[in-house]
């Protein structure tokens, strides 16, 4: 049974990635019939390191409580670089004998420093996901996951994902009741659809650079609309369909069907979020002709669906 947690403060911890887990474990509700914890802070020396903001955080103690803690979490720090020896060693003590290990966003890095995430799944926030792997890569980076749990070890991308990761732990340990009624009390979702792919600001983008085809790309943003085919655009591009399929690769790294199919849902997604036409109007404006086909490629791309996605993020101080 999780009873006690123990989380590292190194020196330009991120405030608020701490007073997440601070939240789910550091607040006493045992009154309210919510399970307790012996909720440490720990630095490596005892002594107050700087936050990322600027001002000065005192901790509980130095490294001891991580020798017994049941879960040793690390909140988002820096880079995961210069981080001293004794911190690491204490988390590999603490991923040897069984507890579990969870991070914060950029607090992945921490846990790759220690070397835990060797042919291990993990994630972390989706503008750190690239230098993640090749830093570490034996990791099995998920690029697009929320927060991913490979045994006792937890990772989790931006801030509101590590309370996700800790509403996950929270259902493992105590049951989803517990978890449901901790969310609900925080006023924040049990659980979360998709992935963090639907969270990255993707504006309809300007053809790559691609000399040969730039004036095809061009034409096929000005017409996402229209059914379209290989045979088509290479006529139009003066080739072969062969042809054109090999240079399109050369130049844009993928096939056309892809690449089409990628700027139809970055603009569903645009339509999604400022207009109020319904499902199957985005899904004809942005080329896909049905909300089924629509809901198809969206939603293996995104991982959630268009009405989830517009519930999310769809701006009603100009849609109304």
């Amino acid at each position: 049974m999780l009873r006690s947690v123990a989380v590292l403060a190194l020196d330009g911890v991120a405030p608020f990635e701490l007073g997440v887990l601070a939240e789910v474990f550091g607040t006493d509700r045992t009154a309210d019939g919510f399970p307790g914890y012996r909720f440490t802070v720990c630095t490596s020396d005892g002594d107050q390191v700087r936050t990322s903001a600027g001002f000065h955080l005192t901790p509980h103690a130095d490294l001891w409580p991580v020798e017994d803690a049941d879960l040793v979490a690390v909140p988002a720090h820096n880079d995961g670089t210069n981080v001293s020896p004794a911190v690491l060693d204490a988390l590999r003590r603490a991923d040897a004998r069984g507890a579990y290990v969870l991070s914060v966003c950029s607090g992945a890095f921490v846990l790759g420093a220690a070397g835990l995430l060797d042919d291990r799944e993990c994630t972390t926030h989706w503008r750190y996901v690239d230098e993640l792997q090749r830093r570490h890569p034996r990791a099995r980076v998920r690029c697009n996951s929320l927060y991913v749990a490979d045994g006792r070890l937890l990772t989790s991308a931006g801030t509101a994902a590590g309370i996700d990761a800790c509403l996950h732990l929270v259902r493992q340990e105590h049951g989803s009741a517990t978890a449901t009624r901790l969310a609900r009390r925080m006023v924040v979702p049990p659980h979360r659809d998709g992935g963090q792919s639907q969270y990255i600001e993707a504006p309809i983008a300007k053809g790559p650079e691609a000399p040969t085809l730039e004036p095809v790309l061009e034409w096929l943003m000005g017409h996402l609309d229209r059914p379209v085919t290989v045979d088509g655009l290479a006529t139009r591009a003066g080739m072969t369909p062969r042809t054109f399929a090999r240079r399109f690769r050369a130049e844009t790294g993928t096939t056309p069907h892809d690449w089409l199919t990628n700027q139809r849902v970055l603009m569903a997604r645009r339509l999604l979020e400022e207009t109020g036409l319904s499902v199957e109007g985005v899904a004809g404006r942005a080329g896909f002709g049905d909300a089924a086909t629509l809901r198809h490629h969206f939603t293996r791309r995104l991982g959630t669906t268009p009405h989830a996605y517009r519930a999310t993020f769809r701006d009603r101080a100009t849609t109304g």
